[in-house]
């Protein structure tokens, strides 16, 4: 279950409260005050056998009882009655349950989630605090206070911190659309609450608190889809070291279960902060500047201290200070006095009027540069703040998302802080907090525009899957956990990495000198043994070998040394490969891990010997495109190092993104996949050269598409078909179709795509293009029919795109023909292609709107078994098609 009947839980028209008493420090008589207090306009029940009426209202011994079918159940009862009570709720019709009762054990919550099962009964909790949804005057919990109507809706895996929240909100004079405590959120969890909010007309942003997450897949689809329409801020518990896990190679020692949090986030395209105060601050900032692209700040104060605090704060924060333009100086000069800062911070000089403030900001909002201002005041014996206030209010609010504001101090200012508040300015307490803001609000920016960038295309083969699995069942046939070192760099070969050549020799100097003829030059000998992972650590490596004598003398003291120090290590024998030449080349590390959350994840960083010293990595959840493989990048420090310094020339950044795809790729064809570390990967102008590798498999298959948190392009839906003489493939769309598909739309004729988009044609921007392309393949589903040999390079011929409800019950169609392709059979194979996808998801009715006048597009649509009729919901011009799938 998803997001059925979640209206019931946050919109109910009536509520029964089981457990209702008159007993004081009862949870039940603290719910039901909660609820007549809080005006809630619809039906109450309490039910209490013992009690014939509760605060004058009738009580009722049980659900038989009940004079209506409450939409909305709030449990206060001992924990055995719960199971039993849900199934009577359920068969009675009610679909949502507040389950307040704490010390369920695991059988009893069995019991109760079959009971409401086959009645679809939501079920919130148990152990949780409630629910309140101030705009309907519900306060079904038991919080110490109600809340104010509002625009955030606050989601806590914490009942006592969603009660501080609250009495903290309250005192700031902050509302809100909803408060969910999940509690232990045995049915309706985050990635239902997000589904459900995305869509609710009273909510502007979303704060979540979060301690863990149950299901990750459903949690990664609904977060994007929510972040897609409106602010989702997170704030997770856990972000110290204790939460680390030990393990064997570098990655998994180097990916921390935080990192690994704050990938998923960044890939939601959420913004994550790191306290209760800046979950308020960034929801504050984001309902009211989120339109603003500024990357740039310009601060205007009435004092020097003010701004060097702004500076300081914005140095700290990589906020960038604006620059005035000449124009902009010229402004300034004329209103100003001689004495001002000329400069980011304006100071405007602390005798400033009220009129001072007013022409500095006219010539502000006049200025391009000018595009996010902060304005900062700290109170003065010569002119009045709130005088200051009523003056400068007015103007900036007619210029929504453009002021924040910081009045320093307390009391003094207190009424000039009320005025811009009432007045709808976003006001911060210091200039700190005011730049912190701007910072939050950089990086969600950054993090929406991951989800839309568009990647080009990887320049890796199709890898050699044969061969690659000929290696893992060999491994594993053998009971080996840890594949030698020619056999990860076989595997990385057989996926396109490219790989120092290496011999594996048996381990006698003899074999080791005779494999350093064979390759010529210098060489690099190493030891292999299935106990030493980090082979240079226990003096298992030597570089720039030259001779007979130096590689034997070399084995003979590798030998020695391991035999003494290491009398545990079986040792196997010797590698032997050239030792590389590559002077520019910088090391790096690229590897792979399992989370124990969100599956298998990526590493990328400074990669060598002293690689977890040095700790400069990022973390990434696949799968990766070029664009996603950069971003990872560029979380680096040594970003910068690979886009040149001092005469060196920069690395072929697309090479090391396409060795970042090649081993996600790996993650998802070989669900054997544990551990993967490439250290060092070198890159330089010349591409990328895995030197060293080491691969951990498992035999319980911890990787694989099943386990990623993000469902990856479904290769298996691929079909090579021929269509009137013409070879097409038909394949879900990938990100990087953006150009091909915008080509499609400009050789699609104005009426077609009016029927298509039921308005005039207009050329589409990048974010509504890429809306269309990187879509969420756990949800949606857009099948490309793409001609292989298309000569006038517009390969996309048509598409048909199908969106499914969170519940999978009803999915939406859309479809578009090119318009010289028109009445060809092309139609009537996209639609086919996507009922036959429909339903081997499982979905029950494929459903859509079509205007009345797209003739062809009706009798084809009757043609496929769908039935046609008006909606009452939509214009007369239009009807809905619609065509079951399977039974419900």
């Amino acid at each position: 279950m998803t997001q059925r009947h979640l209206d019931r839980l946050l919109h109910p028209q009536s509520v029964a409260v089981f457990g209702a008493s008159d007993k004081p420090a009862r949870v039940g008589t603290t719910v039901w005050r909660n609820l007549v207090a809080g005006g809630f306009k619809g039906q109450l029940a309490p039910v209490n056998p013992r009690l014939a009426e509760l605060d004058g209202v009738r009580c009722h011994r049980d659900v038989a009882a009940l004079p209506f079918t409450p939409d909305l159940a709030v449990l206060c009862t001992p924990p055995h009655t719960v199971a039993a009570l849900v199934d009577e709720l359920g068969r009675r019709g009610t679909r949502a349950a507040v389950i307040v009762t704490a010390g369920l054990t695991p059988q009893q919550k069995q019991a109760t989630l079959a009971a409401a099962r086959p009645h679809l009964l939501r079920l919130l909790g148990p152990n949780c605090i409630g629910v309140l949804s101030p705009h309907a005057g519900l306060n079904a919990s038991f919080t110490q206070a109600n809340a104010l109507p509002g625009e955030l809706a606050l989601v806590s895996q914490s009942g006592a911190l969603l009660t501080a929240l609250l009495d903290w909100a309250n005192t700031e004079r902050i509302g809100f659309s909803h408060l969910v405590s999940l509690g232990e959120h045995m049915d309706v969890d985050f990635g239902d609450l997000l589904d459900h909010l995305a869509m609710d007309r009273h909510t502007r942003a979303i704060l979540l608190y979060i301690e863990s997450i149950t299901a990750p897949r459903k949690f990664m689809s609904a977060a994007r889809a929510a972040a897609r329409v409106k602010p989702v801020i997170v704030v997770k518990a856990g972000r110290a070291a204790a939460g680390m896990k030990a393990a064997a190679s570098h990655t998994g020692a180097m990916a921390g279960e935080d990192m690994v949090f704050d990938a998923a986030i960044r890939r939601a395209g959420m913004l994550r902060v790191d306290t209760l105060k800046e979950l308020f601050i960034a929801a504050q900032t984001l309902a009211r500047f989120r339109d603003n692209r500024s990357a740039e700040l310009m601060v205007m104060t009435n004092g020097g201290g003010a701004g060097v605090m702004v500076a300081d704060a914005a140095s700290a924060l990589g906020v960038k200070l604006a620059r005035p333009g000449d124009a902009l100086m010229r402004r300034l000069n004329a209103v100003l006095p001689a004495t001002w800062s000329h400069g980011n911070p304006i100071d405007i000089i602390g005798d400033a009027p009220a009129q001072r403030y007013v022409d500095t900001l006219t010539a502000l909002f006049d200025a391009p540069e000018a595009g996010a201002i902060l304005f900062a005041h700290a109170p003065t014996a010569i002119v009045s703040s709130r005088e200051i206030a009523e003056a400068c209010a007015a103007p900036i609010a007619a210029r929504p998302g453009r002021v924040m504001s910081c009045w320093m101090g307390g009391d003094t200012v207190a009424p000039a802080r009320r005025c811009f508040e009432d007045a709808g300015i976003a006001d911060y307490q210091t200039p700190e907090e005011a730049v912190r803001a701007f910072a939050l609000m950089q990086t969600y920016r950054r993090n929406q525009a991951a989800l839309r960038q568009t990647p080009t295309a990887s320049a890796n083969a199709e890898p050699d899957l044969a061969g690659a699995r000929r290696i893992v069942d060999a491994a594993l046939a053998a009971g080996r956990e840890w594949l030698d070192e020619v056999d990860a760099k076989a595997l990385l070969a057989a996926f396109a990495v490219p790989v120092a050549a290496t011999q594996r020799v048996p381990p006698t100097p003899g074999a080791a000198v005779a494999a350093a003829r064979e390759v010529g030059g210098p060489v690099v000998l190493k030891i292999v043994s299935p106990e030493i992972l980090h082979k240079s650590d226990a003096g298992g490596v030597r570089l720039g070998l030259q001779g007979d004598e130096a590689v034997r003398q070399a084995a003979q003291e590798m030998l020695d040394q391991l035999q003494g120090q290491r009398p545990d290590a079986r040792i196997e024998g010797f590698t032997v490969q050239a030792m590389a030449q590559r002077p520019h080349a910088q090391e790096l590390i690229v590897g792979a891990h399992v989370d124990a959350i969100f599956g298998p994840v990526l590493l990328f960083g400074q990669g060598g010997t002293a690689v977890e010293v040095v700790g400069d990595r990022a973390i990434a959840l696949p799968p990766l495109n070029r664009a996603l493989a950069r971003d990872l990048i560029d979380r680096t420090r040594v970003a910068r190092l690979l886009a040149g310094y001092r005469g060196r020339p920069p690395a072929q950044l697309d090479a090391v993104c396409d060795a970042l795809i090649a081993v996600a790729r790996m993650l998802a064809d070989l669900p054997e996949l544990a551990e993967l570390d490439i250290n060092p990967l070198w890159a330089d102008e010349h591409g990328v050269l895995a030197l060293d590798a080491r691969v951990r498999l498992s035999a319980a298959r911890p990787s694989g598409v099943a386990h990623f948190a993000v469902r990856p392009y479904p290769s298996e839906l691929e079909r090579h078909l021929v269509w009137r003489g013409r070879r097409l493939l038909l394949r879900p769309i990938r990100p990087e179709d953006e150009a091909q598909h915008r080509a499609l739309l400009d050789a699609s004729d104005p009426g077609d795509l009016r029927m298509r988009f039921f308005q005039a044609p207009r050329r589409m921007t990048h974010d509504e293009l890429a809306r269309l392309t990187q879509i969420d393949y756990e949800r949606e589903m857009a099948l490309v029919a793409v001609d292989e040999h298309d000569p006038t390079g517009v390969s996309t011929l048509g598409v048909a795109r199908l969106v499914r409800d969170p519940d999978n019950v009803e999915a939406e169609f859309a479809i578009l023909v090119r318009s010289d392709l028109k009445r060809l059979g092309l139609g009537r194979l996209l639609m086919q292609a996507l009922l036959d996808y429909a339903a081997g998801c499982g979905t029950q009715r494929i459903i859509g709107y079509v205007l009345r006048e797209n003739l062809a597009m009706l009798a084809l649509l009757r043609q496929l078994g769908f039935d046609i009729r008006p909606d009452e919901h939509q214009p007369s011009e239009i009807v809905r098609v619609s065509r079951e799938l399977r039974p419900a």
